[in-house]
């Protein structure tokens, strides 16, 4: 079955969803930034199929959000390393990992949390206005034509 595509709708839901909406694509990019880069680090990391990893990251490196970088000659070996917009993918996970941990847990037992790399302090991602700082609120919002 051949999947609908999104990313030439008029709507950044639609768009992200065509490069987020498969399921191993957020998990790839979550091993990235665990810091792997090597190919055989995400097959080992995530049991991935090894021709499904060649799409995605073919994929990620097309969409600009990694970069491929040769680090052996003989034989070719590549990594994979975040761009800037990589990077700013992050926020999206950490939305996802909000609601997951919000909807998804029954109990308080939550085997993984993010901790602040300096003080170890446990972080609660939330959505938040650039503008106002303040956390968005969806009975505050509304969609609207430009």
């Amino acid at each position: 079955m051949r999947r609908t595509r999104f990313d030439d709708w008029d709507c950044p839901i639609a768009r992200v969803t065509d490069l987020m909406g498969d399921w191993w694509t957020p998990l790839v990019l979550r091993e990235c930034f665990y810091g792997r880069r090597r190919y055989d680090e995400f097959v080992e990391a995530l049991g991935i199929p090894r021709p499904v990893l060649s799409a995605r990251l073919a994929r990620l490196v097309d969409e600009g959000l990694l970069e491929k970088q040769q680090y052996e000659e003989h034989p070719p070996r590549w990594e994979y390393r975040l761009t800037d917009k990589g990077r700013a993918s992050w926020d999206v996970l950490a939305a996802m990992w909000r609601y997951g941990m919000d909807w998804q847990w029954t109990d308080d037992d939550l085997p993984l949390a993010l901790v602040d790399r300096e003080t170890g302090a446990e972080v609660v991602p939330v959505v938040v206005d650039e503008a106002t700082g303040e956390r968005l609120d969806v009975r505050k919002v509304r969609l609207t034509l430009r």
